[in-house]
């Protein structure tokens, strides 16, 4: 259980260095589109000092996570919670840069005052046929952050310990014709926009959040229904 916010960083660096594997449960799969590759940038930091309002006590209060909102017009995952990022360009070096790279055109974090800790290993999204790399990157200086307006339309700090309150947790359910999907899910509070947390990125903070040992117990009978 980390005490400070540097603990919080030092189990961050440890586990990213390791490539840990996200437990994804995919959705139906689509064969009629071409593979993409992507990255998204998991960023923690806690450069506010902003303690969360309540939560649990396995994280610092003042730790939070880089999150945004979709575009309702977007084509995958129209509105939904999301980490920045975004498709792959020839010229980027590799998943990092991928990453640095749409977080600062979707969110304007400035890419040098962020360090990066490791990357996931990829995961395979087969609805959108996505092989999407996680990067865990540490915030270490403030730079403004505001939406884009073109893929996202907010952009804010998740405290890491109301994420974590048995309280918020609980389990997406998405029906899709005779078949049904579910994967951990967070109810962001009010100050947050009462948002829910779902879908891959849910589940990727869910995973990292239980390899870390952060996460307490939670009632995984709790239901969240979601649409597609």
């Amino acid at each position: 259980m980390p005490r400070t916010v540097a603990d919080a960083e030092r189990e961050l660096r440890a586990l990213a260095s390791g490539r840990a594997a996200v437990a994804f449960s995919p959705q139906a799969p689509r064969t009629d589109r071409p593979l993409r590759r992507s990255a998204v940038l998991i960023l923690f930091g806690a450069l506010d000092r902003r303690p969360a309002e309540h939560g649990a006590r396995t994280v610092p209060p003042q730790l939070d996570v880089l999150l945004t909102r979709r575009a309702d017009g977007m084509r995958h995952h129209a509105g939904q919670i999301a980490f920045p990022g975004g498709g792959t360009e020839p010229h980027d070096r590799d998943a990092a840069h991928t990453a640095l790279r749409e977080a600062a055109e979707e969110t304007g974090v400035e890419p040098s005052g962020v360090e990066v800790l490791g990357s996931l290993q990829p995961v395979h999204i087969p609805v959108s046929n996505n092989l999407v790399t996680p990067v865990v990157g540490w915030w270490r200086r403030a730079s403004p952050v505001a939406a884009d307006h073109a893929e996202s339309v907010e952009v804010f700090r998740a405290p890491v310990a109301e994420m974590l309150d048995p309280a918020a947790r609980g389990t997406s359910v998405l029906r899709h014709g005779a078949s049904t999907y579910r994967g951990a899910a967070f109810a962001l509070g009010p100050h947050l926009g009462g948002h829910l947390v779902w879908g891959f990125t849910g589940m990727t903070l869910a995973s990292l959040f239980d390899e870390l040992g952060w996460s307490v117990p939670w009632d995984p009978r709790r239901e969240f229904p979601v649409s597609p």
